[in-house]
């Protein structure tokens, strides 16, 4: 947590870990520079917010999307999902 975000992807890169963020375009971005440069990364999911209560995620239905996506998809290295397409 605090670390830039490069940093916390390159973590997650080295673990061999899926990047769950609320930070979408940023690393949306860093995905892109990811795949042009002909680089791998484990997988990127992403949470939008509307910052509405009534509207944003919570925990549960971040999991609940989680395990959709892993029912339809063969493998989420290398790919960016945002978790509120997958509800």
């Amino acid at each position: 947590m605090g670390d830039a975000d490069a940093l916390q992807l390159t973590y997650a890169v080295q673990d061999n870990r899926v990047f769950v963020t609320k930070n979408a375009d940023d690393f949306e971005a860093l995905h892109n520079l990811i795949v042009a440069c002909r680089g791998f990364h484990p997988g990127i999911f992403t949470v939008r917010s509307d910052n509405d209560t009534r509207r944003d995620m919570k925990p549960g239905q971040i999991v609940n999307a989680i395990n959709n996506v892993l029912t339809v998809v063969a493998s989420v290295r290398d790919h960016v999902f945002c978790l509120n397409d997958w509800r």
